[in-house]
C-alpha cells in the first residue's frame, strides 16, 4: 500500500474535517488523517487518527493556538462509511496536546463573556455589597510555573477604580478537569481587596476550565500542565465517544 490515502480514507478525512470544523468558532487550519486500508475499513477497523489544529476558537471565544490528537485503533461501523460518517461502535482513548498562548487568553479574558461574567457577580468590598466592571485585564505567563495578572476594576456603584495584582501557579485538579490558582502572591504596593483578587482568580479558573475544550463526543482529562515564557501547554487523555462528521 502507498503512502497516499485510498479514496475511503480521503472521504473520511473530509468528513471529519467538516464536522469538527461545525463546532468551532473559527479555525485556521484543521486537519485530520485517518490510516488504514480497504479491507479493514471494510471490517470496521481504522488504525490511527490523527487531528492537528492551529487557530481553533473555542467557546467563551478561547482561541487556542495548537491542538494535535492522536487516537489509536478505532472501531468503526462499516455501512457508516458510505454515507462519509465515521460512527464508532465502542468509545476509545487517544492522547492530546493544547498549546494556548498569552495574547489568547488576554482577549479571552477582556471578551464580552467573561466581562458579563464578572458583572453578574455580586462582591462585598469593606462590608458593602458591590458589583464590579473590569476595565482592563492584563495576563501574562512570566515563565517560572507562574502566571501574572494585573488588572483595574471599576466599582459601578461608587465609581472607584482598584488595582488588582498577583501572580499564582495554576495546578491541575485530581479528576483532571479543572485548574486552580494555588500559591497566590499580591503585587507589591497595591492595595489590594482579597474579594477582587478572589473574583479574578476564580475567573481564571473558570476560563483554564478543560471543558472549555471539550468537542461534541470527546472530552479531556489532562495529566499535566506546563507554563512556559508566554504559553501553557497541557498534555491531555481524549476520550472519544465519536469523531464529528458532517451530515
Amino acid at each position: 500500500m502507498t503512502d497516499s490515502p485510498g479514496l475511503g480514507e480521503q472521504a473520511l478525512n473530509k468528513a471529519a474535517e467538516v464536522g469538527l470544523s461545525s463546532q468551532l468558532d473559527e479555525v485556521e487550519n484543521l486537519d485530520v488523517e485517518i490510516k488504514t486500508d480497504p479491507l479493514k475499513l471494510v471490517q470496521g477497523q481504522v488504525d490511527s487518527v490523527s487531528i492537528e489544529g492551529e487557530g481553533m476558537v473555542m467557546q467563551k471565544d478561547l482561541r487556542v493556538e495548537e491542538m494535535d490528537m492522536q487516537i489509536q485503533s478505532v472501531a468503526i461501523n462499516p455501512l457508516s462509511v458510505a454515507f462519509g460518517k465515521i460512527e464508532l461502535t465502542k468509545p476509545t482513548v487517544g492522547s492530546a496536546r493544547v498549546v494556548l498562548n498569552e495574547a489568547d487568553i488576554n482577549r479571552a479574558f477582556n471578551s464580552d463573556y467573561v466581562r458579563s461574567q464578572l458583572q453578574s457577580q455580586k462582591i462585598q468590598v469593606n462590608g458593602e455589597v458591590r458589583t464590579i466592571n473590569p476595565q482592563n485585564v492584563d495576563f501574562r505567563l512570566p515563565g517560572d510555573g507562574k502566571v501574572a495578572i494585573n488588572a483595574n476594576i471599576l466599582l459601578v456603584e461608587t465609581g472607584e477604580t482598584h488595582k488588582v495584582a498577583f501572580e499564582a501557579v495554576p495546578r491541575v485538579s485530581a479528576n483532571g478537569k479543572t485548574v486552580s490558582l494555588e500559591n497566590v502572591e499580591y503585587g507589591e504596593g497595591e492595595e489590594i481587596s482579597p474579594e477582587l483578587t478572589k473574583a479574578l482568580v476564580n475567573q481564571t479558573s473558570e476560563l483554564l476550565n478543560l471543558s472549555n475544550f471539550d468537542l461534541e463526543g470527546m472530552t479531556l482529562q489532562v495529566n499535566s500542565l506546563k507554563v512556559e515564557p508566554g504559553k501553557l501547554i497541557l498534555q491531555a487523555q481524549a476520550y472519544v465517544e465519536q469523531i464529528p462528521s458532517s451530515n
